[in-house]
């Protein structure tokens, strides 16, 4: 099924926070959105209209950075107060909280298999602990100035980081060993993510631009200049094709990374654009910014080809409300000898795109085929006839029965965490009596003996 290209869409925009909202992930379910904000709430908003939002209070200093665990049960959030909180994002609002680091914890960040959480600090450290018991395991010590952002690789064997120090570093997270730096000369990276695929890393820079790296080579495959002003975040789409970004010059931009060219500039915020996140669909961007506003807006763009973990077709959502008077999308719509402008000095086009080189992915995130993601755009060539025009039925059924199994094993590896989750603090809860009981204990026999 195909469409064409349409412009996005705010869908809702929604007010609560007292500050600058710092930080937005989506739950896995699509049905919550998690924000983080200088105001130092983490609140929780659901997608259903006329629902309330839940405002989490416990940090006691600016939130800088939230995200929803993979299977959507936990949020995970990092303060200035130096401290990295778990919540149930439920109307409870249940949190255990432990100390991170010895200064401004700057990102948090959930491994793939939700087993682990990665921190990165103002004392120049990157940490990795367990989640379930948050458990320190180790630490990667090379940065010399404020480590900005972490994040695994989808596979988890890699970590990257970004820092003051002007460098990008790329860790082994089995040898915890840097395996390659790349350097910013210009200025700094605020956000450094990897590309679904897991071959590139895209980061956002203070010199108003945004580069593309390749792991292997380790050479620079895009420098996008579109920003006018610091570019303080980004986001790929699930797909891979496009990648979002925020930046302080108040706009969004949408990059079409096969083209290697602007797409579209998205103006809804008033001063500073500062946090921007895909759903994890695709369907669903949102944005945060200076003015304290959360805007939720529609892809409408590469949504009917794109298909979830679950094999399931991206599903159509409700109308939007009426948009913000001040909303406004710009087409960018250079002729192709301009590319070069928002490119400069790279082959416009993500070689690694062409899979030409293996990549191992876990089946229950399964990546959509590149080429169906580009089949809605007008071209003048008409499509090649298909290689197997006689295959069998029977393998589409197959494939349909082997998704919907990953789908259930996939249910079920979240519920198995869930109760984990559960367990874990309630053996908190227990650990916590029988101290206090002990105590109790002690305090009685000194009087007795008083």
């Amino acid at each position: 099924m195909t469409s064409a290209l349409s412009d996005p869409t705010l869908e809702r925009h929604f007010r609560g926070h007292r500050d600058t909202v710092t930080s937005v992930d989506f739950s896995a379910t699509m049905k919550q959105i998690a924000t983080g904000s200088a105001d130092s709430c983490v609140m929780i908003w659901n997608m259903k209209p006329q629902s309330r939002a839940y405002r989490f209070d416990g940090h006691k200093e600016a939130v800088t950075s939230v995200q929803f665990s993979p299977s959507g049960h936990l949020v995970a959030s990092a303060s200035r107060d130096k401290s990295v909180r778990l919540w149930v994002p439920s109307l409870k609002a249940e949190s255990t909280v432990f100390k991170a680091h010895t200064a401004t914890v700057r990102s948090v960040s959930f491994s793939g298999d939700g087993q682990n959480l990665v921190t990165a600090s103002d004392d120049k450290t990157v940490k990795v602990w367990t989640v379930h018991r948050q458990k320190f395991l180790f630490s990667l010590n090379q940065h010399i100035n404020w480590v900005r952002c972490a994040r695994f690789s989808p596979d988890d064997r890699l970590i990257v980081s970004t820092s003051d120090d002007k460098t990008i570093k790329l860790w082994d997270k089995n040898s915890r060993e840097c395996i390659h730096s790349f350097y910013e000369y210009a200025g700094y990276s605020n956000h450094v993510d990897f590309h679904p695929s897991g071959t590139c890393i895209a980061a956002a820079s203070t010199d108003n631009s945004v580069k593309v790296w390749d792991i292997r080579s380790h050479k620079m495959l895009q420098h996008y200049q579109v920003h006018s002003g610091v570019v303080n975040s980004l986001s790929f789409h699930p797909n891979g094709n496009f990648l979002i970004t925020a930046s302080s010059d108040s706009t969004l931009k949408i990059l079409d990374l096969l083209e290697g060219k602007l797409l579209y500039t998205l103006h809804g915020h008033q001063g500073p654009a500062t946090c921007v996140a895909f759903s994890k669909n695709g369907e669903y961007f949102a944005s945060g910014g200076n003015d304290e506003q959360l805007l939720v807006w529609k892809t409408n763009f590469d949504v009917c080809d794109f298909v979830d973990s679950r094999g399931q077709q991206v599903g159509s959502s409700s109308g939007p409300e009426a948009p913000c008077s001040h909303i406004t999308v710009s087409t960018e719509s250079a002729p192709q000898n301009q590319t070069s402008e928002a490119v400069t000095g790279i082959s416009s086009r993500l070689p690694f795109l062409q899979s030409q080189w293996p990549i191992e992915t876990p089946q229950t995130h399964r990546k959509p085929s590149l080429t169906s993601s580009t089949s809605h755009r007008p071209t003048s060539k008409s499509s090649a006839p298909p290689s197997h025009p006689q295959e069998p039925a029977a393998e589409g059924g197959l494939t349909t029965t082997l998704e919907h199994i990953i789908g259930q094993l996939d249910i079920l590896t979240q519920t198995v965490s869930i109760l984990e989750e559960r367990l874990t603090l309630t053996e908190d809860k227990l650990k916590e009596c029988l101290e206090n009981q002990m105590e109790l204990s002690e305090l009685l026999q000194r009087r007795h003996q008083d």
